[in-house]
């Protein structure tokens, strides 16, 4: 046995065990109806996300098509699915000798272990510092020389903008093919009052009237403003462990099988975002979302009361596993997607909304994550309290806080049919919300606050997050709103379009070699940032960002190329969705408090764009550059930090070591 391949040979040998049991015993029939289910649901409902559903099904027939055989046949599954439902129901077990022939009695089998190796980050380089050596020896100084002046030649092409001829060549629309008015998604919103044992709780329901070929979908908003900031980084697990644990009737098992039996699937998980003028008062709610048939709406909403009210959270294994699960998670996304954890880090600085989401997805989350595994060790009766606090606050959130900026919110988007057979359930599951919520109340002594009890933001400062890499990851940033007092115009979208398809891309990835640089406009808290993804430079990409306002002050376009970008800016916010995801949209909008009027007045904005206006925005983005408040984040090597501390004394307030 090769050294360290103790643990992974006693998981493969359980997982050939496990797998020879269940080729001996088959599965449990309520695990095959759920798998059946599952099936069936994502082949009826088709739902591709914002890829067209046209385009995938060409890509599903072409192979077929392809090698001579009927491009149709793979489009053609009710036919095949009800012929493998009736081998079920006439007893058979498929399962079983697949099990043996493709798995236990397959020849072609391996198992790779993948050790991590701490220097090899450090023999990689040397070795490639070796290559590189060998290489200027072998061209000596004349052919260096020849290289610099191809590298400088390559530059130069690099940066020159395309020709107009050049442009032409490229298909496009017109601004007369772009509908002038802003596309809606229809929605009814009324108001649900719960039994009669509790008037004045109430909750605003959101209909959406689609076509949605008899699916319906919910989302059930919980507001998370009684949740005090000290267990906010709590709710991302206590969300998972409300579907992952199980209920007072039903095993994790049995509900995981519930869930693929009853649904097209359920989750819950938290969402916070900053609400335009509101800086203190974000739109922060927990959301249970599920998708169902018509005929089992009520199942659906049964499973969602069942789940909130009656999830079991004492299962100290179950959850153990679930932080060690987003430990690794959180460590591996801060070492392949860094310009994430450096965006929410800068967000943190400026807004509530900011904070949250760092407290419960960023480095924050990271470090309280990691005391809270030796916490479930040592304190797992005080973790079981916390999380049961988080279900009394928002039940007392969602009971109490009616009226005003309170209160629970059922969004369902379906068919009207629908749409009517799902009303006496969502009803009943407001009821059974209601009711609990009484009896938490009086033995917790919650009531809904006034206002959030969450810090306003974290210190501002310049950090660099250290991790073991060869890249780095670079954003700056400052608020457009608070510190250049800029007042949002459709124009800005624009702007924002253009930076990021032309000087962004070809200075940081093109010329600069990063596989992404870009920056993003965040039009409800104001926060301007730039981010680089994946990129060999640190303080190079900071002085492309802050050259991007004389950039943009000195743009020169022509009406076809300003054209292009008015579209292509159109193109982002008008983007592909199906149904559920209109529904979705809606929703935010309702909760974001963005009206039709706004957008209609941002899309003339946008549609009425000139190069002036491009050029104006500069002005704004002036305070990311030098402004008091503008911050820069990188996730980079401890050595990068270094030396990049050494060339330019206070570009980092403080390094932080993550791993």
């Amino acid at each position: 046995m090769a050294p360290g391949t103790g643990d992974a040979d006693r998981v493969e040998a359980l997982i050939l065990s496990e797998l020879a049991r269940l080729a001996e015993v088959g599965f449990e029939k309520s695990a095959v109806e759920a798998a059946v289910n599952t099936t069936e649901f994502a082949l009826r409902e088709n739902n591709t996300g914002s890829f067209p559903r046209g385009l995938s099904l060409m890509l599903r027939a072409a192979p077929a098509w392809l090698y001579g055989r009927d491009p149709l046949q793979p489009l053609k599954w009710s036919d095949d699915l009800a012929a493998f439902k009736a081998k079920l129901a006439s007893g058979q077990d498929p399962f079983r000798p697949l099990l043996r022939r493709f798995l236990l009695d397959n020849t072609h089998r391996v198992a790779v272990v993948l050790r991590p190796d701490a220097g090899l980050g450090a023999e990689q380089e040397a070795a490639e510092q070796a290559r590189v050596d060998a290489a200027a020896r072998e061209l000596g100084p004349e052919g260096i020389r020849a290289v610099a002046l191809e590298t400088e030649a390559l530059r130069e092409r690099q940066e020159t903008p395309d020709t107009p001829e050049a442009l032409a060549c490229v298909p496009s629309l017109a601004l007369s093919d772009i509908p002038r008015e802003a596309p809606d998604v229809p929605t009814a919103v009324s108001e649900l009052s719960a039994a009669a044992s509790s008037p004045a709780a109430r909750a605003k329901l959101l209909s959406h009237e689609l076509f949605t070929n008899d699916v319906l979908y919910l989302d059930a908003l919980l507001p998370m403003r009684a949740i005090p900031a000290k267990l906010l980084p709590l709710v991302p697990l206590f969300c998972r462990s409300l579907t992952q644990m199980g209920t007072e009737a039903e095993s994790f098992v049995e509900l995981t099988d519930r869930i693929g039996r009853k649904t097209g699937g359920f989750s819950v998980s938290p969402s916070v975002s900053d609400v335009r003028g509101k800086p203190d008062s974000p739109a922060a709610f927990v959301v249970l979302s599920g998708k169902a048939m018509r005929s089992q709406a009520g199942d659906l909403l049964s499973l969602a009361s069942d789940v909130l009210l009656t999830a079991k959270l004492d299962d100290r294994e179950r959850f153990r596993q679930m932080a060690l699960e987003t430990k690794a998670g959180l460590e591996a996304g801060v070492v392949g997607a860094g310009h994430r954890f450096a965006a929410r880090r800068l967000d943190a600085q400026r807004s509530r909304a900011g904070w949250a989401q760092e407290a419960m997805g960023g480095l924050s989350y990271l470090n309280y994550i990691r005391e809270l595994v030796a916490r479930v060790d040592g304190d797992w009766d005080g973790v079981k309290a916390d999380l049961e606090s988080i279900r009394a606050a928002l039940l007392v959130g969602a009971a109490q806080g009616s009226g005003g900026e309170g209160g629970a919110i059922i969004n369902a988007t379906a068919d009207g049919r629908t749409l009517d057979a799902s009303s006496a359930h969502i009803a009943t599951f407001l009821d059974a919300v209601v009711s609990s919520a009484s009896s938490s109340a009086a033995s917790t002594g919650l009531t809904f606050p006034g206002d959030f009890d969450w810090p306003t933001g974290m210190p501002l400062r310049s950090e660099a997050l250290t991790v073991p890499t060869q890249v780095n990851y670079v954003g700056k940033a400052a608020n457009l709103y608070e510190d250049a007092g800029y007042n949002l115009k459709g124009s800005a979208y624009v702007a924002n379009k253009l930076l990021g398809t032309s000087w962004l891309w070809d200075r940081v990835r093109v010329s600069g070699g990063a596989y992404g640089g870009f920056s993003d406009f965040d039009t409800h808290s104001g926060m301007f940032a730039y981010l680089s993804y994946r990129d060999p430079n640190l303080l190079e990409t900071v002085d492309v960002y802050d050259q991007t306002p004389n950039w943009l002050r000195t743009l020169e376009l022509d009406q076809d190329a300003l054209t292009k970008a008015v579209i292509g800016t159109i193109g982002d916010i008008d983007g592909y969705q199906l149904p559920d995801a209109k529904g979705y949209t809606a929703l935010m909008r309702h909760v974001l408090g963005v009206t039709r009027e706004e957008r209609q007045k941002r899309r003339d904005e946008i549609l009425g764009t000139t190069l002036k206006d491009v050029r104006e925005f500069a002005e704004a983005i002036e305070c990311v550059k030098s402004g008091k408040s503008a911050r820069v984040v990188a996730v980079t090597s401890a050595e990068r930090a270094a030396q990049a501390m050494e060339k330019r004394p206070g570009v980092f307030d403080e390094v932080i070591k993550v791993l």
